[in-house]
């Protein structure tokens, strides 16, 4: 007679697991590896990767893509970790899923993961490491629960996102890497919060340029060309243009080194110049007009002060090319983000950025970025933090699991 109570017991605990959906079972999944999702942001977030020397992080991220069981982990050339996740029609144009190894943060800089209560804190933690982790997470949650997507996903952990390193591994992934052919579909997850859809490219142009002359005694040499003279111009002269209106078009002057001494006419001064569009013909007009204005500015100088001891001339080298453009709202790429996102409870305002979908976009692959989690902020600063309170941050984990469901399931013509 104990053994049929015990034996109700049993029925009355497996009833509701085998009511559930596949989906279902995967958001359950995500809810019971709460823990390990949280300890793994840790983890990743502590092995340092500064701009171009991420292959520590990789490595560790290769060997974890291996343990949750994806096939052909493999690392680029570049640097760039690959894996498969097999759908059913294998001929079909696979969905691309990634997030990036790098941080804007310089080699040296401490990394310790901080927790107070709900908040985690450290460099980077948001910027991607929660990205790398919920791709971790959503492959356990699919194999937990016996989801098999239509077509093939390729999770992808790139290098080279941030800054300086200008886009360089999902650049090489879409020009060098043999996978390229089979990319259908692109979404880069960047960010700890699900706040809207990156579906606009800001793209951005960057030179580095080096204005030279003879430089001299500042006493003595009076009255000579100045470089310092033809970098001021070209500055104010940028300064005085009128971006269009239609779609966001900015510049900056952002560095400036150079010089000898107080008391010396420099003989070469270098400054940094960041401009960026969502617009490529917007984009490329300002960068004409850039360097005509180094030339005119250069020019001006030679014939403003004397030239006897040599001439002002100007190097521009550019050091950034982020691409331009969008992927139409009405996509279905978009779409299924959208819904997926509404059906949890979440706007899904449209946005533009420069992230790694630039690159797809430009090569008309539709592409968005969105994030996942329960939010958090300080990117790109030393107190960086994200929010880990359990039900908001399974929940934007589990909605993450629903926009690559979703956007799997995508069939094109």
């Amino acid at each position: 007679m104990r053994i049929l109570p015990a034996l109700l017991s049993a029925l009355l605990i497996s009833a509701p697991l085998a009511a559930q959906t596949p989906t279902e079972a995967a958001h359950a999944k995500i809810a019971e590896d709460y823990n390990r999702i949280v300890a793994e942001i840790a983890e990743l977030t502590e092995i340092p990767a500064p701009p171009f020397k991420e292959a520590a992080r990789g490595a560790r991220y290769l060997q974890m893509m291996q343990a949750v069981g994806l096939q052909d982990v493999k690392q680029d050339e570049i640097g760039n970790i690959t894996a498969l996740r097999p759908g059913r029609n294998r001929t079909a144009k696979a969905l691309v899923v990634s997030a990036h190894l790098d941080t804007v943060f310089p080699e040296g800089t401490p990394i310790f993961v901080q927790r107070d209560g709900n908040i985690l804190r450290a460099p980077g933690i948001g910027d991607d490491t929660i990205g790398l982790a919920s791709m971790l997470a959503w492959v356990r949650a699919m194999d937990t629960a016996g989801i098999e997507t239509e077509r093939d996903i390729i999770f992808v952990a790139t290098v080279g996102e941030e800054g300086p390193g200008d886009l360089r591994g999902v650049k090489h992934l879409f020009t060098e890497n043999p996978l390229r052919a089979r990319i259908g579909d692109f979404i880069s997850f960047d960010g700890s919060s699900i706040t809207g859809i990156t579906h606009g490219a800001v793209g951005s142009r960057r030179y580095r340029v080096t204005f030279k002359g003879p430089g001299g005694h500042s006493y003595g040499a009076f009255g000579i060309v100045n470089p310092m003279v033809a970098m001021a111009n070209t500055v104010t002269g940028l300064y005085a243009i009128t971006t269009p209106t239609d779609i966001k078009t900015t510049y900056a002057a952002s560095t400036v080194s150079g010089g000898t001494s107080v008391n010396s006419i420099p003989n070469a001064i270098t400054m940094e110049f960041d401009m960026r569009s969502r617009s490529p013909q917007n984009l490329a007009a300002l960068e004409a007009q850039l360097l005509a204005l180094i030339n005119q500015s250069v020019a001006a100088e030679n014939a403003a002060r004397s030239t006897r001891f040599g001439e002002i001339s100007a190097e521009p080298v550019l050091i950034g090319d982020r691409p331009a453009g969008e992927t139409p709202a009405d996509d279905p790429l978009v779409r299924a983000a959208a819904a997926a996102m509404t059906r949890a409870g979440y706007d899904a305002p449209l946005r533009a950025s420069s992230t790694d979908s630039n690159i797809p976009i430009s090569l008309g692959i539709p592409a968005i970025t969105v994030g996942a989690g329960a939010g958090g902020g300080r990117a790109h600063a030393l107190d960086e933090f994200i929010s880990i309170e359990r039900e908001p941050f399974v929940k934007g984990i589990q909605t993450g699991l629903d926009i690559v469901l979703a956007a799997a399931a995508i069939t094109r013509d």
